[in-house]
């Protein structure tokens, strides 16, 4: 197993559609690993695949007092009811915004041993689920906002991003 690297927004492939898998081969097991350590390391509680530089339609999870899951080719198939809730992104550290998302998904999908698989998750899950699925549209949080909260969290996500940039340059 390994750390991946993290793909900082909005470089690419954070903003294009990824790719279905046209089968679920055994390396998309050990990718799966790879992808729930790397969550783990960054404290996260889902990470997709164009998040670690793989345009591919691959997503793990890990809700509190849950085990760790992966979904490959996941498709939503259901949508219910409405709530905000803070929400951030390992592609856009330390920046949070109140997120509209449903608060009840149907999703369909294979596991990483290309299982299928189906079945509801709500409240928290729900919301993991659709941030994460969101990547794989090519879509991020901030795209979810309205204007104005959006401009300023891509100003305060810039600021935030030229602050690392010369943190690195002067050490």
């Amino acid at each position: 197993m390994a750390v991946r690297n993290i793909v900082l927004y909005p470089d690419a492939p954070l903003l294009q559609r990824a790719r279905a898998y046209d089968e679920v081969t055994p390396d998309l097991a050990l990718l799966a690993e790879d992808m729930i350590e790397t969550m783990h390391a960054y404290e996260g509680v889902g990470l997709a695949g164009p998040q670690i530089g793989l345009q591919r339609r691959i997503f793990v999870m890990h809700e509190p007092e849950r085990e760790p899951r992966c979904i490959i080719n996941p498709e939503i198939l259901d949508r219910e009811g409405e709530e905000y809730g803070e929400e951030g992104c390992l592609s856009i550290p330390r920046v949070y915004a109140q997120v509209p998302r449903a608060t009840r998904v149907v999703v369909r999908g294979f596991d990483e041993r290309g299982k299928k698989v189906e079945f509801e998750a709500r409240g928290f899950a729900a919301r993991i689920i659709q941030h994460e699925y969101d990547h794989l549209e090519g879509i991020c949080f901030p795209d979810r906002l309205d204007i104005l909260t959006r401009e300023e969290k891509l100003r305060e996500w810039e600021q935030l991003r030229a602050d690392m940039a010369e943190a690195i340059r002067s050490h």
